[in-house]
């Protein structure tokens, strides 16, 4: 597990370009056109924006975002539009943006897309490693990116 996480953060190191104080802010927008802003992958975990922050609309597993399986086209393995459908081509998956709109690929579990995010691999491994369990797997990947 040591060297998926450390794959994870190197991966995500170079989608930023750099290890420099100057780094983007990776932003989840999900839905039809995009248009549904999902939170901040690797902003500050006590950021109200963060993935990260499990008591922030983004990060709670409860609220109406990509954690809740039950509530949210975005948390439920078997949507088009969840990245946790390892079999979704839908274009309504997540993307991985900065603040500028630089694509940085859909943010999905399906490593056979060849526009998905790089680490979508390293994702999927982390989603089955946990059966699924969204809160495992949140909790995983902010440990990676913290």
């Amino acid at each position: 597990m040591k060297n998926l996480i450390a794959t994870l953060c190197l991966t995500i190191i170079v989608l930023l370009g750099s290890t420099t104080v100057n780094a983007q802010d990776l932003l989840l927008y999900g839905g039809a056109g995009h248009k549904e802003y999902l939170g901040c992958l690797n902003c500050n975990e006590f950021s109200s924006e963060s993935v990260c922050n499990g008591f922030a609309q983004y990060g709670n597993e409860f609220g109406s975002n990509m954690w809740n399986e039950f509530s949210s086209p975005h948390g439920n393995e078997f949507s088009n539009s969840s990245p946790w459908n390892e079999f979704s081509t839908s274009n309504s998956v997540p993307v991985l943006v900065d603040r500028q709109g630089k694509f940085y690929g859909y943010f999905t579990i399906n490593d056979s897309r060849h526009d998905a995010v790089e680490f979508s691999t390293d994702l999927r491994k982390i989603f089955e490693r946990y059966r699924g369990d969204l809160e495992k797997v949140r909790k995983m990947l902010c440990a990676a990116l913290n």
